[in-house]
């Protein structure tokens, strides 16, 4: 497998950028993502961003305060997590919490930004990048709830939504490698761990001498290693489940299909067994009907006797009799 010029994002952020010295480096990619100019002034190692065992390689997650004194979480997540939409969510809620002093007023809530940057499919959608706030409005005017003057001086906020989370998802995935921006030039690094020449988003001038591999010692160098391996022996066990799934998947569909088709034709083979019954049965009656008719023409035989030699009833003779008259 061909090696990468420079390492991912993610191993990163575990080991590199969490140098006050390569803050820049976060800087500048939160600075293209928020669309204004981000200073981090500290990261912080909470218990919501703490490393598991389990977490080791499939996720990470770094929480920084920037110069607003606004918390930013950022995560990347690796492995498919059908409720990550909920996990976004707790992972907010206990930032939150774990930033209020018993007894703190409510202005001091902190606001939290979330950005996430998967690598799997994330709910229905086309995009790459997607952005969640709050807002509130009007159930019969549509109007959209406002700050009072009070409110903005005392949250020094300018908006309601300012007040609340802001949630960036960004669907590596579904990037096309077109950079048509320093946001994208920073996703196509997410994606690739590619910095290309002619890029000039911030912060990716720095990164691409500090994240290059050929700058790690030995020891680094090997756990980078084996941590792409990692990814790697999960991303083959992610496709092996998908395959054998789609091939039960496939099979239970032909058996299902197989017994539809059988309940099918056993259906039209008893409807037309039906129909044809039916025209035996009406062919015999008509049969039954023309000889005890014959018989009875005879007038000579009794009821019994015809009957019998047609192999009737006696009530069906007299039947076939009434209706001579």
């Amino acid at each position: 497998m061909k090696q990468k010029k420079h390492v991912r994002f993610d191993w990163a952020i575990k080991r590199l950028l969490r140098q006050k010295a390569n803050f820049n480096i976060l800087e500048g990619f939160l600075s293209e993502l928020l669309k204004e100019d981000i200073e981090i002034m500290e990261i912080i190692e909470a218990e919501s961003n703490q490393e598991t065992e389990e977490d080791k390689f499939n996720r990470v997650d770094i929480l920084v305060k920037d110069q607003k004194g606004d918390l930013i979480i950022i995560e990347i997540q690796n492995s498919y997590a059908i409720d990550y939409f909920l996990r976004i969510l707790y992972g907010i809620s206990k930032t939150i919490t774990e930033h209020m002093d018993l007894g703190d007023k409510w202005y001091k809530v902190k606001k939290v930004i979330s950005v996430n940057v998967v690598y799997f499919d994330l709910g229905k959608g086309g995009d790459y990048i997607y952005k969640g706030t709050t807002k509130f409005h009007g159930i019969h005017n549509n109007e959209s709830l406002q700050l009072t003057n009070a409110q903005k001086k005392l949250f020094r906020k300018e908006k309601v939504m300012d007040l609340y989370p802001e949630i960036y998802l960004i669907k590596v995935d579904n990037f096309d490698n077109v950079a048509k921006d320093g946001l994208d030039e920073w996703i196509y690094f997410l994606k690739n761990s590619e910095i290309k020449k002619e890029f000039t988003a911030k912060g990716l001038k720095q990164a691409d001498e500090v994240l290059k591999v050929a700058n790690m010692e030995d020891p680094e160098r090997r756990e980078y290693q084996r941590f792409m391996e990692v990814l790697s022996d999960r991303a083959s066990m992610a496709l092996t489940i998908e395959v054998e799934v789609e091939i039960e998947v496939e099979k239970r569909m032909k058996i299902e299909m197989e017994k539809r088709m059988k309940a099918e034709v056993e259906k039209r083979m008893k409807i037309e067994m039906g129909k044809r019954m039916d025209e035996v049965e009406k062919r015999m009656e008509k049969e039954k009907k023309e000889v005890v008719a014959n018989l009875l023409n005879l007038k000579r035989l009794a009821e019994e006797q015809i009957a019998k030699a047609a192999n009737v009833s006696i009530e069906f003779v007299r039947k076939v009799k009434e209706k001579m008259k």
